[in-house]
């Protein structure tokens, strides 16, 4: 390893995200892949590395083939589904840190609303730990994410109300987001619990995230090749992915004594924080993984910016709007852009330190994100250039 490395993104990309692409997954793959590339001032023919990660349906070999690269001296796939995007990046950094590659390219490409629905039991009934709940009716991500919710709003006195200011605040960035597939399409707290009940009495339509096709992908180099590119690099300052022992896999931890606490995510928290030097007082943005609204309060908490069970007065205070203390998802999220499995909370993140976003947090330096929790997870820190 050459400790003098700085890994740092050079370059973002994305599809457009709809309800129906007409296009194949690898068609998708190879416009973002292209896409970044060119936003790093980059040709695709120089990439070395290519890193996705699993239930993706474009594995790094079939979307090599179809980039018509050579030679790659670098390729992975992180595990865990959206616990995976971060780690993904971390893959890239610690490939190009360590000389594998110059130049390693993450991404993620999937019709997630034409193809395979992953907001449906099929794909996610594989388990021999299914066994265990399937009898019950157990069977979709929403009603996992139900239980450990109406916990968490049991314990600490909330109802579904309490999320409505996620859901609403969300929109409102998406709504001038012209990336986002609710541009121009504000809801307000009425619309919220109007909606129809996905799982009563947690869960509503606007607190699930959007079924997505599209594609996004990252380019990973040094900081000293992407010096010599016409492109603004961000530095990737800290990384991190956790899994804790015994639990019951994604989004069924139902044997810890508070189940919502995300004790993956606290512990991606404390690395982060530990590599970085910094403390959360001086994260300037966050990305956080919603693939329901009640994550983005459970993450607010386990990332230490609230205390457990003040995190929904801290967003319903307008606190993470864009003038406030930690403005959060800042594209619209999972719940209002569109749902690649974390990808787009990345390129998000580069955008906002780049000066580059539809709703620019004035003067942001450093952006969290992370990846999915309730399941071994990953996260990261960036930090614009100087």
């Amino acid at each position: 390893m050459t400790a003098e490395i700085t890994p740092v993104i050079a370059g973002i990309g994305a599809t457009e995200f709809s309800t129906s692409s007409g296009r194949s997954n690898m068609s998708l793959a190879v416009e973002a892949i292209s896409r970044a590339m060119a936003d790093a001032g980059l040709d695709s023919r120089q990439i070395g590395g290519l890193v996705t990660f699993s239930v993706d349906p474009n594995d790094p070999v079939s979307t090599a083939t179809a980039l018509g690269l050579s030679e790659l001296t670098y390729f992975s796939i992180t595990p865990y589904g959206g616990g995976g995007g971060c780690a993904s990046v971390q893959d890239a950094a610690m490939a190009v840190r360590a000389g594998l590659a110059d130049v390693v390219v993450a991404y993620r490409a999937a019709n997630l609303r034409s193809g395979t629905r992953y907001g449906r039991p099929g794909p996610l009934t594989t388990s021999p730990a299914e066994n265990l709940y399937l009898p019950y009716g157990l069977v979709t991500p929403a009603q996992r994410a139900t239980l450990l919710t109406t916990r968490y709003l049991s314990d600490f006195g909330l109802t579904n109300q309490d999320l409505a200011p996620v859901a609403v605040t969300q929109r409102q960035y998406a709504a001038t987001n012209p990336k986002a597939r609710f541009f121009k399409r504000p809801i307000t707290v009425e619309d919220h619990q109007n909606s129809p009940w996905i799982v009563e009495p947690a869960l509503r339509l606007f607190d699930c995230c959007l079924e997505t096709d599209g594609g996004v992908a990252v380019v990973v180099t040094r900081a000293d090749l992407a010096a010599t590119l016409d492109c603004t690099p961000v530095e990737i300052l800290a990384t991190a992915r956790a899994m804790i022992g015994g639990t019951g896999g994604i989004l069924k931890n139902f044997y810890r004594p508070r189940i919502y606490e995300l004790p993956e995510t606290r512990a991606v928290a404390r690395q982060l924080f530990d590599a970085s030097g910094l403390r959360p007082s001086d994260i300037d943005v966050a990305q956080f993984y919603d693939h329901f609204s009640p994550f983005v309060l459970l993450q607010l908490e386990a990332f230490g910016f609230c205390e457990d069970g003040t995190s929904a007065t801290f967003v319903a205070d307008g606190q993470t709007r864009i003038d406030g203390r930690l403005p959060v998802n800042t594209h619209g999220g999972h719940l209002s852009e569109g749902y690649l499995h974390g990808m787009n909370a990345i390129t998000e993140a580069v955008r906002q330190l780049t000066g580059n976003a539809a709703n620019q947090v004035d003067s942001a330096r450093h952006a969290l994100v992370s990846s999915g929790p309730g399941l071994a997870t990953s996260g990261l820190i960036l930090r614009a250039a100087a």
